[in-house]
This record gives C-alpha cells, sequence and structure tokens, in this order.
C-alpha cells in the first residue's frame, strides 16, 4: 500500500523529539488511511437491484419469467397470423347467379340453337357430285348428254367414310367430294343399299384433320324436337335450315325409283333439291337422320314443308358401322 507523503507545516526545523512525535502521528494517520479503504470501496461498489419484489421474483424464479415470454410470443403469433389471413369472402347467392345470367343476356348476343348445331357438324359435311360422262348413240342417232347430279354427304368415320343418297350417286360415271376446308377428292361408291336409297362413299384422298360426326340414336326422338338440315341445296351451301320433328315411323314412296321407303323421320326444315344425302341434326350436333326426300304433291321439286330422313340406324348399317 502506497502511503500519503508527510509535509510539516513548520519552517523551522524539528528537534528529535517533535520528529519522533511527527513520524508516530503519520503512522497514526496511515493506519487509519488503510482501515478506511475497504469502507469506501464498499459504499461506493456494486449496489444491489431495487426494482421492486417483482423482479426479484422473476430473477428468483426463471420458470414464471420464460412463462411470460412464452405468452408474449404466443400472442404476437397469433396476432401475426391474424393479419396474414385473407377477409372472408361473401359467398354467391342465387340471386346473384340470377343477376348475373339476366345481365349476360342483355348485353351479349348469344348464337342461336340451330347456330350452334351447325357449327358442330359443319366440318363433318361434305359437297357431293355425280358426273355421267356423254356417250356415243348408235349409228345416225344423236350422241347422249352428259349430266351430273348434286347432292350432300355425311362423313362417318375418319379414313373418309361418307354417308349420302343413292339417287345422288346413281349411274354416275364418277364422283368428286368437296370438303370442309376446300379439300376436293375423288370418291367412289363401297357399299349400297338401293331399297333405303343409301350408298357409302370412299374418298381417295382426305384432309389431315378430318372431324367425323357423332350420331345419336333416333329411337329417343320425339314428335316437336328442334332439329336442323345441313347441305347444299340446288347446290348453294353449306346451307343450314331449322324445324322441328313432324312424325315418326312415316312411309314414303319415291316418286322416280318407286321404291317404298318406311320407317322415316318426318320434319320441317327446310329441303331442296341437293340436301339430298345431308345430315339430319338435333341441337346438340348429332346425326339422327339422312335426308333423302320431300313431299311435293305437284309436279315441281319445292319444298312445301314435309321432309323425310332415313334414321342413322339404318343408314350406319349400310356403311357396316352400327352406331348403337
Amino acid at each position: 500500500m502506497r502511503r500519503t507523503a508527510l509535509y510539516s507545516r513548520s519552517t523551522r526545523p524539528a528537534t528529535g523529539r517533535q520528529a519522533a512525535q511527527a513520524e508516530a502521528e503519520a503512522e497514526d494517520r496511515a493506519r487509519a488511511e488503510l482501515s478506511a479503504e475497504p469502507r469506501i470501496q464498499e459504499e461506493i461498489g456494486p449496489q444491489p437491484l431495487r426494482s421492486g419484489r417483482r423482479q426479484l421474483l422473476f430473477w428468483k424464479h426463471p420458470a414464471a419469467l420464460w412463462g411470460a415470454l412464452a405468452v408474449m410470443a404466443l400472442l404476437l403469433a397469433l396476432s401475426w397470423t391474424q393479419a396474414l389471413q385473407p377477409k372472408p369472402v361473401r359467398q354467391l347467392t342465387q340471386k346473384d347467379i340470377d343477376r348475373a345470367v339476366i345481365h349476360t343476356m342483355e348485353n351479349n348476343v348469344l348464337p342461336s340453337p340451330a347456330a350452334r348445331a351447325a357449327g358442330i357438324i359443319g366440318p363433318s359435311v361434305v359437297r357431293v357430285l355425280g358426273t355421267m360422262e356423254g356417250k356415243k348413240g348408235k349409228k345416225g342417232a344423236p350422241p347422249q348428254e352428259s349430266g351430273h347430279g348434286i347432292g350432300t354427304g355425311v362423313v362417318i368415320i375418319d379414313n373418309g367414310t361418307i354417308l349420302t343418297n343413292y339417287h345422288v350417286v346413281d349411274g354416275a360415271d364418277r364422283i368428286d367430294v368437296t370438303f370442309w376446308d376446300g379439300t376436293e377428292s375423288q370418291a367412289f361408291v363401297i357399299n349400297a343399299e338401293p331399297d333405303k336409297d343409301l350408298a357409302v362413299l370412299r374418298a381417295r384422298t382426305v384432309p389431315d384433320d378430318l372431324q367425323p360426326a357423332t350420331m345419336r340414336s333416333s329411337a329417343s326422338l320425339l314428335p316437336g324436337e328442334q332439329v336442323a338440315a345441313v347441305g347444299f341445296p340446288y347446290g348453294i351451301g353449306p346451307s343450314v335450315s331449322a324445324g322441328v320433328v313432324s312424325g315418326l315411323k312415316r312411309g314414303f314412296r319415291s316418286p322416280k325409283g318407286g321404291q317404298m321407303l318406311k320407317d322415316l323421320i318426318q320434319f320441317d326444315a327446310a329441303a331442296n333439291p341437293g340436301n339430298s344425302g345431308g345430315p339430319l341434326v338435333t341441337m346438340d350436333g348429332q346425326v339422327v337422320g339422312i335426308v333423302t326426300a320431300i313431299l311435293n304433291p305437284t309436279e315441281a321439286s319445292t319444298f312445301i314443308g314435309i321432309g323425310f330422313a332415313v334414321p342413322i340406324e339404318s343408314a350406319a348399317g349400310a356403311a357396316g358401322q352400327p352406331p348403337f
């Protein structure tokens, strides 16, 4: 321990007795300072915390402190989760749906059922042209005139198999078909059933994306059900006309061939020469019959409201492809 230097106030030289006395007093002061120093350090040293009983309890019970921290963390996580959750969406009611439907119908023009049906069957409809070459007559007789017959067909298999009427290609020396995309091809007859006025053709060349028609049983047809006829009346087309099924299991005698056709579908969609062999479809675009004839009691071959179609069951059977 470093001792404090002592200095005398007197300027006079000290005697031997006085010097001894001064030395003794200095030693006493040093001892007093040494004894006082620990107390000073104790007074200025670290003081105990004076933050109350609660802090003392936390220090004495750390489990309580950790429990409080866990509760705070849980509350923070809950508040964060609620902040991230999306706001609840109001559920749609029937009134909302009805309101949306009415708005759409008022502001958007929807296609008619016949337009939708025509859009579905259109890629499967073909124009059929049967040509008869002119032949030389007997010696002294004029040569026979060439001619052609125009009709319609419908693709039922994507390899180019086509259904049409027998009278469209009967007697033709050459048959040509034109597909929906404009592709032209020569075709030939692979099967015929004159008693049902049906013929099955096969095209030599077909489009890459040829789409066959979907067939539906006519057994579920009802009078009054909407139908459409698609074809090439007088070579114009493809043309679409809409009507309803007028009756079922009708009979018709052909004025040309004289054969009696039975179990026909009667309809009132407009059909004219050139529609023969074309599809009669429902409003979902499915083929239920092949248009074959119209009834007109006069010599004119125009439509007066009565048309007939061969049920698709008989037509597909002629192609060896019974659909049902």
